[in-house]
């Protein structure tokens, strides 16, 4: 079954963790970690459900580059953007519209955006 990467964009100017998060309303905070929480377990429930995780902001990054031969260890993110992926779903789904049906409950259960991308398939062995 095809995999699909289902990312929670974030704001780089805000650059909001688990600790800033916990400083807005505690209602709203509580109603979203259920809202996540009872997402989370329709994806188990339905077999769709293979990893998932959150990110700390790009301010924490360090990019390795050793293609050079001697790796260099930068203390900064790979690139700078308006936003950057702050947590994401790895999902199995049958297609694209399945997956961007588990995308618009994760939206709601987030109150945000969430972009949906297939991974890339092995290909076949020759």
């Amino acid at each position: 079954m095809p995999q699909y990467f289902l990312t929670v964009p974030h704001d780089s100017a805000d650059e909001p963790t688990m600790a800033s998060m916990q400083e807005a309303d505690p209602a709203d905070f509580e109603a979203v970690i259920a809202a996540v929480d009872a997402f989370n377990t329709a994806l188990k429930d339905a077999g769709s459900f293979v990893f998932a995780g959150g990110l700390y902001p790009p301010s924490t990054a360090k990019t390795v580059d050793a293609s050079s031969g001697e790796p260099k260890v930068l203390d900064e993110p790979f690139v700078e953007a308006p936003s950057y992926v702050g947590g994401f779903w790895v999902i199995e789904a049958s297609g694209e519209d399945e997956a961007v049906e588990w995308a618009a409950r994760a939206s709601a259960a987030l109150q945000g955006r969430i972009e949906v991308r297939a991974l890339q398939e092995a290909p076949p062995e020759a």
